[in-house]
């Protein structure tokens, strides 16, 4: 008990605050490329195993416009445009016709999709990584570090995106459309919703999601044809662990599940704290498989 205490008095405050930010600030991007996977997975019942290659095709689309125009925030509108637009095109020409099939087709296809635009990105542009400027420079004195301003715009746009998707589909006709096919897609076709094209939007919607989360994360780190891999099977995770197509519920593992990995990240590298995260997933799975977050029902 004793050690306990020392633990807990010792403990440095300052480095506390520190992980609590940089968790929150990983969580919100990590919320932001999740809410378009469960968008996905929760009206076409599809695990899209391209999602990560869409966030690395928006950061490379980021890459691309900011050297054209040096704009980032352009950069960040016409990449998240781009891929959505692509993500329209790839439901069309490669899911649409799987509809009714056997679930593994549709796995076997977006795997076969993520491969081909790895291999695309690699030839493209190289095994180098690129990079992309962050609009904000500037640092703020946080205790004994200058912590950037620009992690904080990260979190704060990645929740504006969130909130706007969230009025979406609260109050949008076509947000409507997306929540009752969603519900239920047979009577949403019989009370006239165009269905396939609802499908097809709800797939634009989440590969800009994604691409707009590239091009957010894109400033923190390098821009290769690999970023996607780590990225998507997080999102993967915080989707089982939130409820499969529960949007709110996957935005609190996200973040969750983020502070749990920044706090383990004190203790061991930041390479071994990943292993909070399939902990979290292996008890969600072998305890409450509907998910964490989902409500109980009464």
């Amino acid at each position: 008990m004793a050690s306990v205490l020392t633990f807990f008095t010792e403990f440095p405050f300052e480095l506390f605050v520190i992980q609590t930010l940089n968790g929150i600030v990983t969580g919100m991007i990590l919320a932001l490329i999740a809410s378009g996977l469960t968008l996905i997975f929760g009206i076409m019942d599809v695990v899209n195993f391209a999602h990560g290659e869409l966030f690395m095709l928006g950061a490379y689309m980021g890459v691309i416009v900011l050297s054209t125009t040096g704009s980032f925030w352009l950069a960040l509108i016409l990449a998240t445009l781009i891929v959505a637009l692509f993500g329209a095109a790839m439901q069309i020409v490669t899911l649409r016709p799987l509809v009714g099939r056997d679930p593994l087709t549709t796995i076997l296809a977006t795997f076969g999709v993520s491969l081909i635009l790895q291999n695309y990105a690699l030839w493209q542009f190289g095994p180098v990584a690129r990079k992309i400027n962050e609009p904000y420079t500037g640092h703020f004195n946080l205790f004994y570090l200058e912590y950037p301003w620009y992690r904080l715009v990260i979190a704060g746009l990645s929740a504006a995106l969130i909130g706007g998707f969230w009025l979406f589909l609260k109050h949008g006709k076509f947000g409507i459309w997306i929540r009752a096919t969603m519900q239920d897609r047979v009577m949403a076709q019989a009370m006239g919703i165009p269905v396939p094209l609802v499908h097809t939007a709800a797939f634009a919607i989440g590969a800009g999601m994604a691409a707009a989360s590239g091009v957010l994360f894109g400033p923190l780190v390098g821009v290769n044809h690999t970023m996607g891999l780590d990225w998507v099977l997080k999102a993967f995770i915080v989707v089982v662990v939130g409820g499969m197509g529960n949007l709110g519920g996957s935005i609190a593992a996200a973040i969750f599940i983020s502070l749990l990995e920044s706090y383990a990240a004190i203790w061991v590298s930041p390479a071994q704290a990943v292993i909070v995260s399939f902990i979290v997933l292996i008890f969600t799975l072998l305890f409450r498989p509907t998910g964490l977050f989902v409500p109980t029902p009464k």
